[in-house]
């Protein structure tokens, strides 16, 4: 099929490459934007354009978003404008590129992407991917099927959302040492592993391609917990994955 494009969008930066879906990996050096501030749709949006602009692409567009997704429609938005809330994202898209668009949650692209192929490769049972970044995002499989849209960031931990503790951005925001940051995050872990009892947990994000800095730090646990392979490309991939999939 023509190439097919994949747009991770987050809380800080806008990044997308066309991507190579037979091996599940970028098929160019992604491209890199910073997320408008304010983060509202138009501002976004003009972003995303820029970015697939870049690589002068023609073709499927699937794009990644920080908070619900249901029919291309996003219903939440925790670390972009409340704009966004109600909004269909995917027609938004589809009308200024000019181009077959697909939306999904953020963490569900990197789950897909995981899952297929990396560190989830033909796992069975229940297993969580969760990325750390700006906030905590989530993907539950169940013997690889998708339960899409969890957000398990937004867990309360200690009285406040458990992203607001343990993301990548708390870390730096509280100015913690890698150590207190893995204490943070196998607090956070104790209350998922507590509630879904999983078997494999994989670690993605920005944070994973540290991922020896504080993994060995984390205590053991019934689950295997495991650093993405497909790091921070996660998003890109899953994207493009998905949009392939809405084309057939």
């Amino acid at each position: 099929m023509t190439a097919v494009f994949g747009v991770d969008i987050g809380g800080s930066g806008i990044k997308g490459a066309p991507v190579d879906l037979a091996r599940g990996v970028l098929a160019e050096e992604r491209h890199k934007v910073l997320t408008p501030q304010p983060s509202a749709p138009e501002a976004v949006v003009a972003a995303v354009c820029e970015v697939v602009r870049h690589f002068g692409h023609q073709g499927p567009v699937g794009l990644t978003f920080p908070g619900v997704v249901v029919d291309g429609r996003t219903r939440t938005a925790a670390n972009v404008d409340k704009g966004w809330i109600g909004l269909d994202a995917a027609g938004l898209f589809r009308q200024a590129l000019g181009m077959p668009a697909t939306v999904l949650n953020d963490a569900d692209a990197a789950g897909l992407a995981e899952l297929t192929h990396g560190a989830g490769r033909a796992e069975p049972g229940v297993v969580l991917v969760l990325t750390f970044g700006t906030g905590i995002g989530s993907a539950l499989f169940v013997d690889g099927t998708l339960v899409p849209n969890t957000e398990l960031g937004h867990l309360e931990l200690r009285g406040k959302d458990a992203e607001r503790r343990a993301s990548s951005a708390a870390k730096d925001r509280h100015g913690l040492n890698w150590e207190q940051w893995a204490g943070r995050v196998d607090e956070y872990l104790d209350l998922v592993e507590g509630l879904f009892s999983p078997g494999l947990i994989v670690i993605g994000g920005g944070v994973s391609r540290k991922h020896e800095k504080f993994l060995p730090l984390l205590k053991d646990r019934e689950a295997r917990v495991v650093p993405a392979e497909l790091r921070n490309d996660a998003g890109i991939v899953g994207a493009a994955m998905a949009a392939a999939r809405a084309e057939g």
